[in-house]
């Protein structure tokens, strides 16, 4: 081999950076808030089976789910820490009202789904609250869901009892 092929990848990789082909140096995309006229953000959540559709707006910190309050409607606390998540890693608990519809699955279910629509509501309120939510994983969304039934088995995975005779 010579000298001259050897070294010419390297010499086409300089051009290309002369021509300014760096894709590594561009700016980060700059997101625009998206908010309606009534001052709210819409964002869409979903875990398991569960759907829940949110609106967030600038308040008091009231978090209303199917028209009951927070508290009322997920009684036991570990479903209120896993709604208020988003809050504390972005530090604005207390800042934002929360009104939200949730339907379908269980209340583990509902509550992961309202996490992943507040997450996705914050992003488009603030756009800059993005990287925090998304390194946490508050903004994707979880695919784990119950395995379907098999035909010739009992549930899922499970066989019916064999008997040898």
């Amino acid at each position: 081999m010579s000298m001259e092929t050897e070294n010419a990848p390297a010499e086409g990789l300089d051009k290309l950076a002369e021509l300014g082909g760096s894709a590594a140096v561009e700016a980060p995309i700059k997101r625009e808030p998206v908010i309606d006229q009534l001052g709210r953000s819409y964002a869409t959540g979903r875990r398991k089976n569960a759907i829940a559709r949110v609106w967030l707006k600038r308040g008091g910190g009231r978090i209303i789910v199917n028209g009951k309050d927070q508290a009322q409607y997920f009684a036991r606390p570990v479903l209120q820490m896993i709604i208020n998540q988003p809050f504390g890693v972005t530090e604005r608990n207390g800042q934002y009202d929360i009104f939200a519809t949730v339907t379908g699955g269980g209340l583990s279910g509902q509550a992961g789904a309202l996490r992943h629509g507040i997450s996705q509501a914050l992003t488009r309120y603030e756009p800059d609250l993005r990287a925090a939510l998304k390194s946490h994983g508050f903004l994707t969304r979880d695919p784990r869901a119950v395995e379907r039934k098999k035909y010739g088995k009992a549930k899922a995975r499970k066989s019916f009892q064999f008997s040898k005779r």
